[in-house]
């Protein structure tokens, strides 16, 4: 979700990756309908590993849980924002995440200027 509000706002304007420490097959398809709903098609999108990172120094890493993985992304400044998983609750719940995320990728995006 990051990703795909990253990607909108900037209009290009910047370059974004997405990686997981763990990532599953496929994008879930509440996660693909709650974005939808905000005019963001992630439905050809496909989850990506660290190992799937360039290997570049990046300006941000933004984290949502990573652990111990994370540390392993070269980057400027780290900032952790505590998003909680939505995966198995209602879709009200994924609704809520989905704002908080696009509430703190605004806010960054304006903090970069």
């Amino acid at each position: 979700m990051a990703a795909g509000f990253s990607e909108a706002f900037s209009k290009g304007g910047i370059e974004v990756f997405s990686a997981c420490s763990r990532p599953s097959s496929a994008i879930g398809p509440l996660v693909i309908e709650v974005m939808r709903e905000k005019g963001i098609d992630l439905s050809s999108r496909h989850p990506k590993g660290l190992n799937d990172l360039p290997s570049i120094e990046m300006d941000f890493l933004v984290t949502m849980g990573c652990e111990e993985a994370c540390p392993a992304v070269l980057s400027k400044r780290i900032i952790e924002w505590a998003i909680p998983d939505p995966k198995g609750k209602p879709m009200d719940f994924y609704r809520e995440v989905r704002d908080l995320i696009e509430e703190k990728v605004r806010a960054l995006l304006k903090e970069m200027g």
